[in-house]
C-alpha cells in the first residue's frame, strides 16, 4: 500500500494524512467511502448467522425508557415490522471471506490494532443508545439509512442499573444521516448514538485497545512461562521455544549465615530479599515483550474455523501449477525482527523476507521471486499450514 496515495475509502485523503490528522484525534465523516457499496451479506444472511452456535451475537430492544439485552444464539429474531430492535453479530470476518477482505482494507493501521468486523441489523428506530467506545471505530453503512448523533463531551457518566452502557447526559453536537457506502470514523470516547431509519445494516470495523494492566499482566505471564520452562516445571503459552534466562535462575537458595531461631514460624528476611533479587534479575526486555505480543495478538478466537483441503498442495512439487498461497481469513500472522508468529504460536522458521511478505500481503504468488526464495524448511512449514487449513492454495 502507498500510504501517501489519496484513498476514496478515506474521502480523498491519504492514509498518512488520516493518521496524522484524525486518528485518535477527531471524527471524520466520509461520503461515498465505498461508491455503490453493496455487501455480499444481506440482512437475511445476518438473521441466519446469529442462529449459529459459533457466532457471538446480541439482541437489544428499546421499549420506551426500558432497555433489554439478550445473548445468542437465537432461534429467530423479531420481525422487521417490529420497531426499535437491533441484532449484533460479532467478528463476522471469522465467518465470511468478503467481510474479512473488507476489514483488511483498513490495514494501513497495523494488524496489532485491527480487531474485528461487527455487523448490526436493525428495524426502524433500532439502536444501542447513546454511548462511547474505548477504542477507534469505522462505521460503514451497508444497507438502508442510519442517523448518527455525536458529541465530544467530557461527561461520560452512565445511567446506572442498565444492561447496556447508556450515557446519562448525552449532548448532541453534530448529526449525520448515512446511506450505503458512507462511513463515519470515531476516535475513542467520542459519544455517539445511531438510530436506524427503516431496515438497516451497519458494519463496524473495531480496533484493539488493551489497558496498561493487560499489557503488564501479559509480560508477567510470558516471564512466568519462560521461568517454568527453565525450571523444568512445564510449558505455557509463551514458553516455546525457550528464551535465554539469567544463569542465576538455576542457583538454589542458600543461607550459610542463618542463626538458630526462637521464632520458627517467622518468614526469614533473607528469603524475602532473595525473592526480590530473583525478580529483579528477570530481563523484562524487548525480546520478552515481542514474545508476549506476537503470541497474544495472533492467538485464535475460540470460534475460528478452518476449511481443510482434501488434497492439499505440496510446495515441494516441481510441477506445482501457477496460483497463489493465501492465508485463511481466520489466520493471524505477525513478525518482529527474526521471530515469526502465527495463530498463537512461534513459527518453526525465522521471519525471512519471503515470510514477512506473506504476513504483510497475506499471499504469495506462484511463481514469484518470493516463492522461489523459500528454502526446504520453509516449504515444509508452509505445507504443514496447508494441512491445517491455516494457508490455502488457489490455482490460477
Amino acid at each position: 500500500m502507498n500510504i501517501d496515495q489519496p484513498l476514496t475509502l478515506l474521502g480523498g485523503i491519504s492514509a498518512h494524512e488520516f493518521m496524522q490528522t484524525y486518528w485518535q484525534r477527531k471524527p471524520l465523516l466520509i461520503r461515498g467511502a465505498i461508491p455503490n457499496f453493496k455487501h455480499s451479506l444481506s440482512i437475511d444472511n445476518i438473521r441466519e448467522l446469529v442462529t449459529r452456535e459459533e457466532v457471538e451475537s446480541r439482541l437489544i430492544i428499546h421499549d420506551g425508557e426500558d432497555w433489554e439485552m439478550e445473548t445468542g444464539p437465537f432461534d429467530e429474531l423479531p420481525p422487521a415490522s417490529q420497531p426499535n430492535w437491533t441484532a449484533l453479530a460479532q467478528s463476522v470476518d471469522l465467518h465470511d471471506d468478503n467481510t474479512a477482505a473488507l476489514m483488511r482494507q483498513f490495514r494501513f493501521i497495523g494488524d496489532a490494532r485491527l480487531d474485528d468486523a461487527m455487523i448490526s441489523i436493525a428495524s426502524d428506530g433500532g439502536g444501542v443508545g447513546p454511548h462511547f467506545d474505548s477504542y477507534d471505530v469505522f462505521l460503514l453503512q451497508a444497507h438502508g439509512k442510519r442517523h448518527w448523533r455525536i458529541s465530544q463531551q467530557q461527561d461520560l457518566s452512565l445511567v446506572p442499573d442498565l444492561p447496556l452502557k447508556i450515557l446519562r447526559n448525552f449532548q448532541v453536537e453534530e448529526e449525520f444521516t448515512l446511506e450505503p457506502g458512507d462511513m463515519l470514523y470515531l476516535p475513542p470516547h467520542v459519544a455517539h448514538d445511531g438510530i436506524a431509519i427503516g431496515d438497516c445494516m451497519t458494519i463496524s470495523i473495531g480496533f484493539r485497545a488493551p489497558t496498561q494492566a493487560t499489557l503488564a499482566r501479559g509480560l508477567m505471564d510470558a516471564a512466568s512461562d519462560q521461568l517454568a520452562a527453565a525450571s523444568g516445571e512445564g510449558f505455557g503459552l509463551y514458553a516455546d521455544p525457550p528464551m535465554a534466562m539469567p544463569e542465576t535462575m538455576q542457583q538454589r537458595y542458600t543461607d550459610p549465615e542463618a542463626q538458630a531461631s526462637t521464632t520458627p514460624a517467622a518468614l526469614p528476611e533473607n528469603l524475602v530479599q532473595k525473592s526480590l533479587d530473583a525478580l529483579n534479575a528477570i530481563r523484562f526486555d524487548e525480546a520478552l515483550a515481542s514474545r508476549f505480543l506476537g503470541v497474544w495478538l495472533t492467538e485464535l478466537p475460540s470460534n475460528s474455523w478452518f476449511d481443510i483441503a482434501e488434497d492439499p498442495a505440496d510446495l515441494h512439487d516441481p510441477d506445482l501449477p501457477a496460483g497463489r498461497l493465501a492465508l485463511d481469513r481466520c489466520s493471524r500472522m505477525m513478525y518482529r525482527a527474526e521471530e515469526l508468529y502465527i495463530n498463537g504460536e512461534v513459527a518453526s522458521c525465522p521471519a525471512s523476507p519471503a515470510l514477512k511478505q506473506l504476513a504483510d500481503q497475506r499471499e504469495l504468488s506462484i511463481p514469484s521471486e518470493a516463492f522461489d526464495a523459500l528454502d526446504e524448511d520453509e516449504r515444509e512449514m508452509l505445507n504443514a499450514w496447508l494441512d491445517d487449513g491455516w494457508l490455502q492454495f488457489h490455482e490460477s
